[in-house]
């Protein structure tokens, strides 16, 4: 039976959570994931109101120590052949193993396997992504936790923080979306959002690739180099950052779709604005990097 790491500052905001009352910290946590948690749903068929419930409440929205130091927002131990980092903190035994993740959209990832891959969870897979009861309660009778009141709390959070409506949900916000603005602790973060199998983020005044990396937990020197930038450079309100190193080519609906050039943008804008590694944009339009693109010019991306 797989049971979780639960630290006591997260016992203690469960507690407190138990009359279920609306938390601002735990909207916060909803509008910066739940692109992330309708993109699984749609590539793994697991609903999304799901994934979101259990991310909030075992990781007590991101505030616990597994969550905050290995972002690890679902408590998965390191059993299953697991070969990654890990972590060791007392659970139901002194010194358990947990896994580790680079980021936390790795971590939303191992858990959308975890779920897949196991036996015990195949029958949840005939149920419709609309049916968060069923899977509430199937989760729990299967064995993901140990809580006896595990399923009515996943319920709860979805009935009050309304995470169904994602569970409705045929795409999500893949580009340059209006991001949410949310308090945690009097500091506003970035809303992630995802485009080109790759997540991105819009930076704000006086951010840093420290300051982004920071907040999202990622190290600012990859964080720089996924975006080809020097770690140290100062970004420009309204850039696009980007968390994961780029693709060679955007997505299909522009294999025949150009880009065409305007005032003011870049070889470089180009690349960060439809997530591609820019020596790959020189490359398929046979470019030198010294070449000066012209308004009006036509660029492909695939």
């Amino acid at each position: 039976m797989r049971k979780f790491f639960v630290s006591l500052a997260l016992l203690t905001a469960l507690q407190l959570h138990a009359q279920m009352s609306w938390n601002q910290t735990y909207q916060q946590y909803i509008d910066q994931y739940k692109d992330i948690a309708i993109e699984q749903m749609l590539r793994y068929h697991i609903p999304a109101s799901i994934t979101l419930a259990q991310g909030l409440f075992e990781s007590g929205a991101g505030k616990s120590e597994l969550a905050r130091k290995a972002n690890n927002h679902f408590g998965i131990k390191c059993s299953g052949g697991w070969e990654g980092r890990r972590t060791y903190h007392d659970d139901d035994e002194r010194g358990e193993c947990f896994r580790v993740y680079d980021s936390v959209f790795d971590s939303y990832e191992d858990h959308s396997l975890f779920l897949v891959g196991k036996q015990r969870y195949k029958s949840l897979f005939q149920l419709k992504t609309t049916d968060y009861k069923g899977w509430a309660r199937g989760l729990k009778a299967a064995g993901y936790a140990t809580n006896p009141q595990y399923a009515q709390k996943l319920i709860d959070l979805i009935q009050l923080y309304n995470l169904d409506q994602y569970d409705k949900a045929k795409g999500y916000d893949k580009f340059m979306a209006e991001h949410t603005k949310g308090q945690t602790d009097g500091v506003s973060l970035h809303t992630i959002k995802i485009f080109n199998k790759n997540y991105y983020l819009i930076a704000r005044r006086g951010d840093t690739f420290k300051s982004i990396a920071d907040e999202i937990g990622i190290s600012y020197r990859k964080l720089a180099k996924y975006n080809e930038r020097d770690k140290r450079d100062t970004l420009e309100e309204g850039e696009i950052v980007w968390l994961k190193k780029k693709q060679t080519k955007a997505p299909k609906e522009y294999k025949n779709r150009p880009h065409i050039v305007r005032q003011g943008e870049s070889i470089y804008s180009i690349a960060q604005q439809y997530g591609i590694r820019l020596k790959n944009l020189y490359k398929m339009n046979k470019l030198d990097p010294d070449y000066q693109i012209r308004v009006g010019e036509q660029l492909r991306l695939r």
